[in-house]
């Protein structure tokens, strides 16, 4: 199992879902946060006055995925996030050691 944690654009983030669904992916967890990389933030005028955005709101999707459904996610995400301009986001892939649903107690793959 891999954990894959994904930084995008909030306006993708239905495109993105809606990618995940079609490969398969049947449950995900939506943050919304902020951040900066490369992209450095901007600079915004408020009441004439001038001040620096530095932390850019994004949105992170966090999936649990069995390991033979990570490439195919990992390709939705990209080809649904994909702008092609500075900020598109990353993609993180993490190994889980174990998934345990509380419901039911079942474990590994049959827990997610």
């Amino acid at each position: 199992m891999k954990k894959v944690e994904a930084i995008i654009k909030p306006f993708k983030l239905d495109d993105v879902k809606e990618a995940l669904q079609e490969v398969g992916v049947q449950g995900l967890s939506v943050t919304e946060v902020k951040g900066f990389g490369r992209q450095k933030g901007h600079t915004e005028l408020y009441r004439g006055a001038e001040y620096v955005v530095d932390f850019l709101p994004k949105v992170k999707i966090e999936m649990v995925l069995p390991d033979d459904l990570v490439e195919a996610a990992v390709d939705a995400i990209i080809s649904a996030a994909r702008t092609e301009k500075i900020g598109d986001g990353k993609i993180f892939i993490i190994p889980v050691e174990q998934a345990i649903r509380i419901r039911t107690g079942e474990t590994g793959d049959d827990a997610v």
